[in-house]
């Protein structure tokens, strides 16, 4: 069995449920998460989404905020929902293919501006969140799996624009990637978009901030594609479509893919 499977942060499904038909019509991915949907679940345009063969649905939500939901062409049930860090928000939520592949969508907390959590809670509200993803890991291996969603950082140096100059802001310090690097080790994790894209300047966000976001292309990889070691060497053809983040009323976010073959 073949599936291509995308992740992306979309920043609110109902104002931007154009852009997701477009991505459906124009790639038809056959799993589809996405991430910060903004939206209780029974307000999410599902119908639209129906006509065009995406009939399954596992997801959590909350009005206005956070909010992570798989929609797929191929039936899923749902297997799990963690609430991370006690914050109550809805970010992580997992289903299970009839291929028995498990599926991880996450929506990782930001972690505000101030990368010092005795002066920003957001910041340590974000490392303790990776922390208890460490060990829910560590006390279960996962197997079969894929891990996806905006885990909101960018790891290695080729993943952002400006690797000094980005080092001691949000997203990039070192502490949040020895803090990723937990969660990946601990899940015995291997990232599928750099097994295939092994080098050069990568990224999946762009600031809505930079008026030619393509132009200054001042971005980083925060969006992930992740699978156990059991199922990596199938995974390929993986990568960002750039494309999306020019579309009509974007996402800051463009939609990462990859191929599985089980």
């Amino acid at each position: 069995m073949t599936f291509t499977l995308a992740t992306w942060n979309i920043n609110s499904v109902r104002l931007r449920e154009p852009i997701v038909q477009q991505l459906m019509q124009a790639e038809a991915p056959d799993v589809l998460c996405l991430q910060e949907t903004k939206s209780p679940v029974d307000k999410i345009p599902l119908d639209g989404f129906a006509e065009l063969g995406y009939r399954h649905i596992v997801a959590r939500g909350q009005k206005g905020y956070n909010g992570v939901a798989i929609l797929s062409r191929l039936p899923i049930e749902e297997v799990a929902s963690e609430d991370f860090a006690s914050l109550g928000h809805a970010r992580h939520i997992a289903g299970r293919l009839e291929n028995g592949v498990t599926i991880h969508n996450f929506y990782v907390p930001a972690g505000g501006d101030k990368p010092d959590r005795e002066i920003n809670e957001k910041f340590g509200q974000k490392l303790d969140y990776l922390t208890e993803m460490r060990d829910y890991f560590a006390a279960t291996p996962p197997e079969k799996s894929i891990l996806v969603g905006d885990l909101n950082i960018a790891p290695r140096e080729d993943d952002v624009w400006d690797h000094k100059k980005l080092l001691k802001i949000v997203s990039h310090t070192p502490i949040e990637v020895e803090h990723l690097a937990a969660v990946q080790e601990a899940g015995n994790w291997v990232d599928v978009t750099r097994k295939d894209i092994t080098e050069g300047k990568l990224y999946s966000w762009w600031s809505y901030r930079a008026q030619d976001w393509d132009a200054a292309d001042k971005g980083r990889r925060l969006d992930h594609v992740w699978a156990t070691q059991d199922i990596a060497g199938s995974a390929h053809s993986s990568r960002v479509l750039r494309a999306a983040r020019g579309w009509e009323k974007p996402s800051d976010h463009a939609p990462v893919f990859a191929t599985f073959d089980l």
